[in-house]
């Protein structure tokens, strides 16, 4: 699951404090974005639905600097789920990294599709999406006529998987 060699990415419980800690402050970060904590539609992940859940830690401090998730939406398609970085390590290649580790896991777990979410307050998650190969899709699921959500997918398999792995 290794992508970033200043990283140590491990795959965890949903339940572990550190990734615990982690979501409690992204969603702290994404209630003073959008103003509100009532910002998410639909069900909160849990782990009943996340088929996959990682946190990166530095390897020279051993800080956790993310973490993210994959909730499954049938079983060949699954949606980023807590994807967070914490703010002092932005633009170091964190979040590429946790994602070529999560699409990584998706592949070994016979997931073919995955789907993403960003709201308004979120123009940073929408380019980090378009950029790492995502396409606009639809809205699916909760997100549909949300005027704030903009929603992509990105197809999955052995090459896809690898070259994320490599970016």
């Amino acid at each position: 699951m290794q992508t970033n060699p200043r990283l140590n990415i491990r795959q965890v419980p949903w339940s572990n404090p550190v990734g615990a800690d982690l979501r409690r402050a992204q969603q702290a970060e994404l209630d003073a974005r959008f103003g509100t904590p009532d910002h998410e539609p639909g069900t909160p992940p849990s782990s009943a639905d996340c088929a996959v859940f990682i946190v990166a830690y530095d390897k020279g401090s051993g800080q956790p600097v993310g973490c993210g998730g994959l909730r499954l939406l049938d079983p060949t398609i699954a949606e980023i789920k807590r994807l967070y970085v914490v703010p002092y390590t932005r633009g170091s290649g964190v979040a590429s990294s946790i994602l070529a580790a999560l699409e990584a896991e998706a592949f070994k777990q016979g997931i073919t599709r995955i789907k993403a979410e960003a709201g308004s307050a979120q123009p940073d998650g929408r380019t980090f999406y378009q950029n790492s190969g995502f396409e606009p899709v639809p809205n699916f699921g909760p997100y549909v006529g949300v005027e704030h959500s903009y929603c992509y997918a990105k197809s999955i398999h052995a090459r896809s998987a690898a070259h994320t792995a490599m970016a």
